[in-house]
């Protein structure tokens, strides 16, 4: 039976669309003389934050942008000073974009009724976790674990941080968890520690529209970004797609089961 259920943030339980961590990138960037797009800056997404700039500046576009303004390659001591000016933009854009997702409390509190344990990564360090999780908790949702960027030796894809859960809820099978996340890296985190992995296709980085753009798409428009959305999901290889944390429950009960029949989660890459 699961046990627990290990959930991502921005774009999973908060922040229909990830639209936080998109805008303080793109002015992030332009502060520092280069151009990037809200798609750029979503193609690294899930990973830790110094990372997603590293991978970022080493995007041919970027780079050739970087050179033309600086004379040199970056170096890591340039992402150090991306990464300090980066966080006080991301708090802003944190408060900004702080709402929980429609249907996460209630699927939450379900699974705590029934004993299921709840924690989170995330590729946020802590300094941003410290803005974000009061307001989340204003909002009635409540982790009772969340680690960040920084609170292991190594960040998303590596299962350190799911390992770090499973210890603290007492839990040594991998298969007795859930990992929920919207992102390719933190899909793998939770296949890295094999465990289930469901993926979310459509309040997440998959989308990117926020929930005031999706609801005012004509149907015929959203049906098809939606089923796009899903399609890049699948190309993830969760176990399971589905299009928001509040389609989440009858999952659980189909890998609950799944167990029962001795089945277990398709990928593990340990």
């Amino acid at each position: 039976m699961i046990k627990a259920v290990i959930f991502d943030w921005a774009g999973t339980t908060v922040d229909f669309g990830s639209r936080a961590p998109m805008e303080a990138f793109v002015k992030l960037f332009k502060k520092n003389g280069l151009d990037i797009t809200i798609d750029d800056a979503r193609v690294p997404m899930g990973l830790n934050k110094w990372d997603h700039i590293q991978e970022l500046l080493e995007m041919p576009h970027v780079k050739s942008q970087w050179f033309n303004t600086y004379q040199r390659e970056s170096i890591a001591a340039d992402i150090d000073k991306l990464l300090n000016e980066f966080i006080p933009m991301n708090k802003v854009s944190l408060i900004e974009c702080s709402d929980v997702i429609p249907g996460v409390v209630d699927v939450v509190h379900h699974l705590e009724f029934n004993d299921i344990r709840i924690g989170s990564t995330t590729g946020y360090v802590r300094e941003l976790m410290d803005v974000l999780e009061p307001l989340a908790a204003k909002q009635g949702y409540r982790p009772e674990i969340s680690l960040c960027s920084g609170d292991t030796p190594s960040g998303r894809p590596s299962p350190q941080m799911m390992k770090r859960c499973a210890d603290f809820f007492g839990i040594d099978q991998p298969h007795q968890m859930i990992k929920v996340d919207d992102t390719q890296p933190g899909i793998d985190e939770g296949k890295n520690f094999g465990c289930w992995t469901v993926g979310v296709a459509v309040t997440g980085n998959a989308l990117g529209l926020s929930l005031e753009e999706f609801n005012q798409l004509p149907e015929l428009e959203k049906a098809s970004l939606v089923q796009i959305a899903r399609d890049r999901m699948a190309a993830m290889k969760p176990d399971f797609v589905i299009d928001s944390v509040a389609d989440l429950l009858p999952i659980v009960d189909k890998i609950n089961q799944n167990l029962s029949q001795n089945q277990f989660p398709k990928v593990v890459n340990q």
